[in-house]
């Protein structure tokens, strides 16, 4: 299964009941109740949702960092598919946050396992890279939903593993992963765009693109091609019940 990045951050973007399931789960992750955040978690995609339009960037991992919270809690938000390199808006991940409040108890839960080794100046470069494309294809989208671009380590995270980065009004997105020369293989269409296919070769010092006019969708499914997670592009009997909340850490 691809990783999927939750980057809209515009709540107008997303069905109600999606923005609500995360606003009680960022509650509930913010409150330290683990028990209704495991509850909530019922797509890996959950375990690293941040609240809609909120400032933090924290996702649950992130709150159980902050908190202090058992080991175990930790283990399983990464058996849930929570990503340990995820950064927040200030670049913190939860390690960092675990190791500022002086908590040694999580730092085997959050410290990285990489299957991928990338140098931390060269990874800021490659995403730099990355945003300026994603940015020059579709500006104004990611302007009006306003789109957080996706970072590259929770890739470094996982084995031979694509990153699927939708973009709401887009009907369609960008497909992340890594070449073997340490450099990023990007393709990008809309579903509603024919002939809108793209592959850009994405590399430190820029990005090239290599192929143009290829709209199959290699390797998404219908229902991933077809929207964002929890957009409004997708069917509506996909989104059912959840609550609504308000602002806080998360």
């Amino acid at each position: 299964m691809d990783l999927t990045w939750q980057g809209a951050q515009s709540r107008e973007s997303f069905y109600e009941s999606v923005v609500a399931h995360r606003d009680h789960l960022a509650d509930a992750a913010r409150n330290g109740d683990w028990d209704r955040v495991f509850a909530m978690i019922t797509e890996p995609e959950y375990a690293n949702s941040t609240r809609l339009g909120g400032p933090s960037g924290f996702a649950p991992l992130h709150q159980a960092a902050w908190f202090g919270a058992p080991a175990e809690v930790a283990d399983r938000l990464v058996a849930l598919g929570a990503w340990r390199t995820l950064r927040t808006s200030a670049g913190d991940t939860p390690a960092d946050i675990a190791a500022a409040a002086g908590d040694e108890h999580l730092r085997r839960s959050l410290t990285p396992r990489l299957f991928r080794a990338v140098a931390p100046p060269e990874l800021a470069q490659l995403e730099a890279q990355l945003h300026a494309l994603i940015l020059g294809r579709v500006y104004e989208l990611c302007r009006k939903v306003r789109y957080r671009p996706p970072q590259l380590g929770p890739l470094l995270e996982y084995s031979n593993q694509r990153m699927w980065a939708p973009i709401p009004g887009m009907y369609g997105g960008f497909a992340i992963e890594f070449a073997a020369e340490g450099e990023l293989v990007v393709e990008s269409w809309s579903r509603v765009s024919g002939g809108s296919g793209q592959r850009h070769r994405v590399r430190r010092n820029g990005f090239e693109l290599v192929e143009e006019s290829r709209d199959d969708r290699r390797g998404v499914s219908d229902e991933e091609a077809h929207s964002g997670w929890g957009d409004k592009e997708r069917p509506a009997a996909y989104h059912e019940g959840t609550g609504g909340s308000v602002d806080g850490r998360a």
